[in-house]
């Protein structure tokens, strides 16, 4: 089953800005439902196009969630979209948030 998901990102690395550092040492990473294989799209929509397939077992950092197309997933149905890098979405409904609705600022 292909489902939407994303690959950790990388951390801040030499000669990065010290706002850089402590974002990337604060930033929490929620696991991916397990046994799924998460698509990334490019906004928060089955609409959007794919941007790459996560492989199972992936965490993924969300850094913003905003609302878009509803899904039935692993953890329940959901609107809610999070926001895991730069132009890449991944359904909250296979994203082991422990909460049904935000954990995170909506994106703006």
């Amino acid at each position: 089953m292909s489902v939407d998901r994303a690959e950790a990102v990388e951390e801040a690395g030499e000669g990065a800005e010290p706002e850089a550092l402590v974002a990337a040492t604060t930033l929490h990473y929620y696991a991916v439902a397990p046994g799924v294989r998460l698509n990334v799209r490019s906004g928060p929509g089955t609409s959007y196009s794919l941007v790459r397939t996560l492989a199972e077992g992936a965490s993924v950092p969300i850094y913003c969630q905003t609302p878009g197309t509803s899904v039935a997933g692993y953890y329940g149905t959901s609107n809610i979209w999070d926001n895991i890098g730069n132009g890449e979405f991944v359904s909250d409904a296979y994203v082991h948030t422990g909460s049904d609705g935000y954990v995170a600022s909506r994106c703006g």
